[in-house]
């Protein structure tokens, strides 16, 4: 990304870390009360002002969420869906600060913002089986890593790794990294995720029943009729593809480590709304990987937005593309629907839950 600016100076991440709803982590591979101690934000000057010179990295979750210049980073990935998009997390890291060798679960783009970071890293993926970790440790350290290339990354240079691949970044000097991370949800989570649902949708009025049971034959056996029934009962739990999409659409978008957006002090009005819009005003989405949607066969569309549903009938079905694509949400884009009722309407209800910011016109 020639001629890359970082978006953040060493001061305003760390002055993020200090924020309640910030998630961050400290990493001290020196300096600390023991070797590679991690410690939980938030944070305050203090904690910052007796660190050493080196052997130190500060990782800060989501900045993309409470910095707009870094939520715009994520334009360049939109060539993946929202939904995999997961947050941009930014380490800002002292001279030899690091976080060991380790793997990610997960694609990773990993941005140079400031400064250099060396990154080694070994061509032959990893599985969870071979993953064998030095015992004792803050934090989750490869004790066997074998590096087949390394590079040195200065400001604009883009990284790109594929899940399970080894690596270790090590600062050169004061830098900072930006790590545009991808979701994939274990089978494990979709599978809780979808069996708590049916559970809270269940009808706790039914239950098992045979009217036509006979006199077994052999009492102690699950006869036939009985397995049937059973498996019917399960089966009918997931074959409605429809609730599963709206189910996985609530769930994918759900904001991943509880930091919902924030509703507005002061409401809007529709009319106000489309007032700040005409004269210049745009929106802003809370997070990218909060939007997204499907489309249904009568031509409608469910959208998704930081895991609230939203039915949109076919006549309002365009919002959805237009609300989760890659436009921006400015009155040159939204002018030829602004004379829709219900579309404004539907702006007005996301602005007042927090899920759209207003910008008005600068002047």
């Amino acid at each position: 990304m020639p001629g890359f600016v970082s978006p953040l100076a060493p001061e305003e991440l760390a002055g993020l870390a200090c924020e309640e709803e910030v998630t961050a982590r400290l990493v001290l591979e020196k300096g600390g009360d023991y070797p590679w101690q991690l410690r939980y934000g938030p944070f305050d000057e203090q904690d910052f002002a007796g660190l050493p010179q080196t052997h130190w990295t500060l990782l800060v979750q989501e900045v993309d969420r409470h910095a707009p210049a870094v939520a715009d980073l994520l334009e360049a990935f939109r060539f993946v869906p929202n939904w995999r998009l997961d947050d941009v997390m930014a380490s800002f890291a002292v001279p030899q600060g690091g976080v060991g060798a380790h793997v990610d679960n997960y694609d990773v783009f990993l941005l140079q913002g400031l400064g250099r970071r060396r990154w080694q890293i070994s061509h032959t993926p990893l599985a969870e089986n071979e993953e064998m970790l030095v015992p004792d440790l803050d934090v989750s350290m490869l004790a066997d890593f074998s590096p087949d290339e390394d590079w040195v990354l200065e400001p604009g240079d883009l990284l790109y790794l594929p899940p399970r691949l080894p690596h270790y970044g090590v600062a050169l000097d004061d830098c900072i990294t930006y790590s545009i991370g991808f979701r994939a949800p274990s089978h494990a989570d979709l599978a809780s995720g979808f069996l708590g649902h049916v559970l809270e949708t269940l009808d706790p009025a039914l239950r098992y029943a045979d009217p036509g049971l006979k006199p077994p034959r052999h009492p102690g056996e699950i006869h036939p009729e009985a397995r049937a029934t059973i498996r019917a009962v399960l089966r009918r739990l997931v074959e409605d593809d429809e609730e599963i999409d709206r189910w996985f659409g609530r769930f994918i978008t759900l904001p991943a480590r509880g930091s919902y957006p924030v509703p507005p002090d002061d409401t809007i009005t529709a009319r106000a709304l489309r007032a700040v819009l005409r004269a210049g005003g745009q929106l802003r989405r809370s997070a990218v990987p909060h939007f997204a949607y499907v489309t249904q066969p009568d031509g409608g569309a469910d959208l998704f937005v930081a895991g609230e549903a939203y039915g949109l009938d076919p006549d309002l079905a365009y919002a959805a593309p237009l609300l989760t694509g890659t436009a921006a949400l400015d009155g040159d884009t939204l002018a030829p629907h602004l004379g829709d009722a219900d579309f404004v309407a539907l702006l007005a209800d996301l602005v007042s839950e927090g899920f759209l910011i207003v910008q008005e016109a600068e002047g």
